[in-house]
């Protein structure tokens, strides 16, 4: 008997009912750390599940194909800059808003104070961006606010944008390569963009959208074409999420306690239970004020890449009490990322790095352990609750300020599939893809493309799951460094990327529909700090627990010394990230920048960072380089109506629905999902909080939900009623049945504290 208040029917449109066979639990938990990034590699994953081999390596970019491979300008598009009129605002886009539903929550009002940059030989011009599409030579946008531009890539001719002392095109303030930026606290830096890319801050627009992160890429007023323009993007792991091996410092301080710090649930307790003058939990929120600033996403987009991956945990939003995290501040940040996305013209692929009860058992997870997320006896709990966080994120991205920006929404990283089992997958998906599709609408134009990660199962595992899924993208993150370790020669692996990967990727493009690479790295090996967990040791060096394959007499601080490596290393490694480039097409490097070890100074995990790569020269400085390094085989087929929100899309038969009802029959290790525990839809809704501007007078008439008519309560526990650890209860005990008193957490609107943004950046 369930605990849930509100039954599961159709009278519940959030909840659904379908018949299905009873799902078999899967036969084991996912093997390897739990907390390593685990993923597929070129022969297996850590859970035993083969990956599907490649031939020589198809790519998108093909110079075979008639594009030339050289003259990248060709290649990448025909967007053209013209000096004529006064530019669009940041509005969205005509088509957008034509798609878009009408929104009647209370306008919100937000005082702008005005702030006046002083701008060494500033140039008072007026000019309009005009987009045109690939597909179209009359395509594109007008001077007006609400024209929505092209979808392609394009090379642009910004002319006196590159002026070396910044430009204010009217009363927008932008600048190009040589411009000087202010940031919020007064510094100044020198934007040092080679591409053609402009930054753009307009306080008296503050959603403007008409930058651009470089000549080929298109500028953020317009659509993104999945079809034809290329994702090269970093994540910007660590930050909002704080991993042992990216930030060690934050972990060392807590190894000699008790409990030693190996996931940020203990990180927090250790945290909180510093008195110290240097202690308390506030330490996080100073690591997120110092990790990532404006100046690493004006660097980001000056390296040639045009996304970011931005990992965010739930707790953003919301914790229980039970939980330690720091709750809500970390959205602070996340609209600062926005701010500076949206400035220097990078998009950005949302990315819900962490669940209730953990969806992997990987300290990014949250928790280090187990996994309680659709499994065990709290399993569909947690999942109610994940969902619901889901659900609110996916309210405030599909507003028309954010629309173009976040294009691409990560539901749920990395969940560990083997030990959930695919027809629970499968119920859970459809039945997040029915309550999302609900809130966006069906069809192009309506929210971002939904991405799930392949869970790490091969690729071809999701060639037909839940036919007539709209805009549902796959997440892949290939790395050899979690599997059998390669002890031959750097030289001899260079092109193997190509041939692990490649055919693998365009098969589930042409099958699934857009297939990125949401993470991977130059790791030829699982040598760094931490890399596998908080002292776990390594594979490299035979000291990882339970490993028995390859080891190397080699040291691992031979690798992790990177200071030493010769020019013949560097190189290697630079064609090694190219041929990955080429295999993935459509990729986000793990990660941006790993910080120092507070022990040694230095970056102790060098083969996972872009930034320290570009400065000592073993990353590529232009990516487009990469293009044709695989030889362009096994090219897939373009993407059908449906993947793209076309004809079909959202259409789901009836078979594929009694297939996958929700809730699933059975949930792992056995139970039966009617006799597990749930929540009740009796919660208020947390919603996001918007940006508050201080620059000028403005009126947003956005409150952080996009559909008024989602009206539904907050799934939340049922007041009275005694539940097992959320975080501990595969072998729990299944409690009686409660139905308890309808009440406890309710949640006020705006939990989340609204930052003040100054007229260029985010800030508090």
């Amino acid at each position: 008997m369930s605990y849930d208040q509100v039954p599961f029917s159709a009278s519940n449109p959030h909840f659904p009912t379908y018949d299905d066979e009873p799902l078999q639990p899967p036969p084991g938990l996912l093997g390897g750390p739990a907390s390593a990034r685990n993923s597929f590699s070129n022969l297996s994953n850590d859970s035993g599940h083969p990956i599907a081999h490649a031939g020589a390596m198809p790519y998108r970019d093909d110079p075979g194909s008639g594009a030339s491979s050289a003259l990248f300008a060709d290649k990448e598009g025909s967007y053209n800059y013209n000096v004529t009129a006064y530019p669009p605002t940041g509005s969205p886009p005509s088509d957008l808003q034509a798609n878009q539903k009408k929104k009647s929550r209370k306008p919100l009002v937000l005082g702008l104070i005005a702030v006046l940059l002083i701008i060494i030989g500033v140039v008072v011009v007026i000019v309009v961006v005009k987009a045109t599409k690939k597909s179209s030579s009359s395509g594109g946008s007008s001077s007006s606010a609400s024209s929505s531009g092209g979808s392609g890539t394009g090379t642009p001719t910004p002319g006196t944008s590159t002026n070396s002392t910044g430009i204010v095109y009217g009363a927008i303030t932008t600048g190009g390569a040589g411009s000087t930026v202010t940031t919020e606290d007064g510094t100044t830096f020198t934007y040092t963009n080679t591409f053609g890319g402009i930054w753009v801050a307009d306080p008296k627009d503050p959603y403007n959208s008409n930058a651009y992160a470089q000549s080929w890429s298109p500028p953020l007023n317009t659509t993104w074409d999945f079809e034809k323009d290329s994702i090269r993007g970093v994540n910007l792991g660590g930050w909002l999420v704080p991993e042992p091996f990216i930030v060690p410092a934050l972990y060392e301080k807590y190894q000699n306690i008790s409990t030693p710090a190996i996931d940020e649930w203990t990180l927090s307790l250790a945290m909180a239970a510093d008195t110290s003058s240097t202690g308390g939990i506030s330490q996080l929120e100073n690591h997120y004020k110092t990790f990532i600033t404006e100046q690493d996403f004006a660097q980001i987009a000056a390296a040639g890449l045009n996304w970011v991956r931005l990992p965010i945990p739930f707790w953003a939003i919301q914790k229980y009490d039970e939980e330690p995290f720091l709750e809500g501040v970390a959205w602070t940040y996340v609209l600062k990322a926005l701010a500076w996305a949206r400035k220097y013209g990078l998009r950005v692929n949302l990315d819900l790095h962490t669940m209730p009860g953990s969806q992997n058992g990987y300290n990014h997870s949250g928790k280090f352990g187990q996994v309680d997320f659709l499994n065990g006896v709290m399993g569909i709990a947690n999942a109610q609750r994940g969902l619901e966080y889901m659900r609110i994120l996916v309210e405030f991205i599909t507003q028309p300020e954010f629309a173009n920006l976040i294009p691409y929404f990560g539901v749920m990283n990395e969940a560990a599939v083997a030990v959930m089992g695919m027809d629970v997958m499968g119920s859970f998906y459809l039945h997040m893809h029915d309550v999302l599709r609900n809130i966006t609408g069906m069809g192009t134009g309506h929210g971002p493309y939904l991405s799930i990660h392949d869970g790490f199962q091969a690729l071809n595992t999701w060639a037909d799951f839940l036919p007539g899924r709209d805009r549902m993208a796959m997440d892949t993150h290939p790395y050899l460094a979690f599997a059998d370790q390669d002890t031959s020669p750097l030289s001899t692996q260079l092109t193997k990327p190509c041939s692990a990967w490649g055919a693998s990727v365009n098969a589930s493009w042409s099958s699934f529909g857009v297939t990125t690479a949401g993470e991977w790295s130059l790791a030829i090996n699982d040598c760094g700090l931490w890399v596998n967990g908080v002292n776990e040791g390594t594979r490299w060096e035979g000291t990882y627990p339970g490993y028995t394959g390859p080891t190397s007499n080699i040291p691992c601080s031979t690798w992790n010394d990177w200071a030493s490596w010769n020019e013949t290393t560097k190189q290697d490694l630079q064609q090694f990230a190219m041929a990955t480039m080429d295999a993935l097409q459509n990729w986000f490097f793990w990660t941006w920048k790993v910080g120092n070890s507070s022990i040694s100074g230095t970056v102790e995990a060098p083969f996972w960072s872009y930034q320290l790569g570009l400065q000592e020269g073993w990353m590529p400085t232009d990516p487009r380089a990469a293009v044709g390094v695989c030889g362009g085989a096994s090219p897939r087929t373009p993407l059908s109506a449906e993947m793209t929100g076309g004809a079909g899309a959202g259409d789901f038969a009836q078979s594929v629905r009694d297939a996958n009802p929700w809730p699933p029959t059975t949930l792992a290790p056995g139970n039966s999902a009617t006799a597990l525990p749930t929540y009740t839809a009796t919660g208020t809704v947390p919603t996001l909080a918007m940006p508050v501007f201080t620059s000028a007078s403005v009126t947003v008439t956005d409150n952080g939900w996009f559909d008024s008519s989602d009206n539904a309560p907050m799934y939340t526990p049922v007041a009275g009623c005694t539940y097992p650890d959320p975080w501990d209860a595969i072998s729990a005990s299944i409690p009686q049945p409660c139905t308890g008193t309808p009440a406890a957490r309710r949640m006020a609107r705006n939990l989340v504290a609204a930052p003040a943004l100054p007229r260029q950046t985010a800030a508090p």
